[in-house]
């Protein structure tokens, strides 16, 4: 099965069309014709069956057939993950965190990022093609760089963490996690979280958690958070 991206579509619209890059890919690259069946997502947690009625190298419409609401996550996981210096290692957390499940990704820069911008355009992509390659009806939401500062000034409704590896008293993220329970999870960059940041981080009602005895790759931290919290609520 082959997904498709359209995320303006509604449960309840009859036709669709695909932009000129998303046609010529249909026409040129797939060779699909008039009549040809195509299976789309508005990244909403909506399937949907639909079948080309006219098409061109730069235009492609769809009358839809059928439309079903897909699986949704049990549980609500936002990840909080500092940029690393090489894209491509954060290109790689987001596309397997997709994957595996998440809710939303917010970047933030804290003392110790070296990456202080990011192509949030290309981030997008990433996670669009890595809910295509997975069959899944859910796009996570990556919100806009902000700093840990900032970011914490925010009222959160999750259940609230930071994982690092300094010595503060800490519980293990999976024996904090509770079944079916929204999950906020801080990551921080290379070279970790600050003690100023954690102290701030405590002080407005993060719980110190560990992610075990090693010291992890910042992507590979925030994978493993990923996985810790899908595996609490298999």
């Amino acid at each position: 099965m082959q997904l498709f991206f359209l995320p303006n579509l509604s449960k309840n619209d009859k036709v669709a069309e695909f932009d000129k890059e998303e046609s010529k890919h249909i026409f040129k690259v797939l060779r699909k014709g008039v009549g040809d069946r195509l299976n789309i997502t508005n990244g909403l947690n909506y399937f949907f069956e639909a079948s080309i009625s006219s098409i061109s190298k730069n235009h492609c419409k769809v009358d839809i057939k059928t439309s079903t609401k897909g699986a949704t996550l049990s549980y609500g996981l936002h990840i909080a993950i500092s940029p690393l210096k090489s894209m491509e290692r954060f290109e790689w957390f987001l596309e397997k965190s997709s994957e595996i499940g998440i809710s939303e990704i917010t970047p933030i820069i804290c003392d110790r990022t070296e990456k202080k911008h990011i192509n949030e355009k290309r981030l997008k992509k990433v996670l669009v093609s890595a809910m295509k390659q997975s069959l899944k009806s859910h796009l996570p939401l990556l919100n806009p760089v902000t700093s840990l500062k900032e970011f914490l000034n925010i009222k959160f409704n999750e259940d609230l963490f930071i994982a690092h590896c300094e010595k503060f008293k800490k519980t293990t993220l999976l024996n904090s996690i509770k079944s079916k329970s929204s999950n906020l999870i801080l990551i921080g960059p290379e070279g970790d979280f600050s003690e100023t940041e954690i102290n701030l981080a405590t002080a407005k009602g993060f719980k110190n958690v560990s992610l075990g005895d090693t010291r992890f790759r910042t992507e590979t931290a925030g994978i493993i958070a990923c996985h810790t919290v899908s595996i609490v609520n298999m």
